[in-house]
């Protein structure tokens, strides 16, 4: 999977800061645990989050500062939603072979 660049350096911000990883491991498991969910909802609900915690850290953190969030229309980070759903969420089932 093929992240931008702003869904790389909050990635990348989250490897650096192991209670921030933490949180979002913990909101991915805890918004993954309804078994029926649907993936593209939940990945949708997660990438809004992920763009309000992006704006809110890059005022403190000099690392997402120097992404200039200042003015940029919104990005989406839907990559990284799904990225960290198909990482931290429960396994998935493996597809049935079809019989021959």
């Amino acid at each position: 999977m093929s992240l931008n660049r702003y869904e790389q350096a909050l990635f990348d911000y989250w490897t650096k800061q192991p209670d921030e990883k933490r949180h979002w491991q913990s909101k991915v498991i805890e918004l993954t645990r309804t078994p029926a969910g649907d993936p593209g909802v939940m990945a949708r609900a997660l990438e809004r989050e992920l763009w309000e915690h992006l704006v809110e850290r890059s005022q403190h953190v000099r690392v997402l500062r120097e992404l200039r969030l200042d003015g940029v229309p919104r990005v989406s980070l839907l990559n990284l939603a799904e990225h960290v759903i198909r990482l931290w969420g429960p396994p998935t089932k493996p597809r049935r072979q079809a019989a021959p």
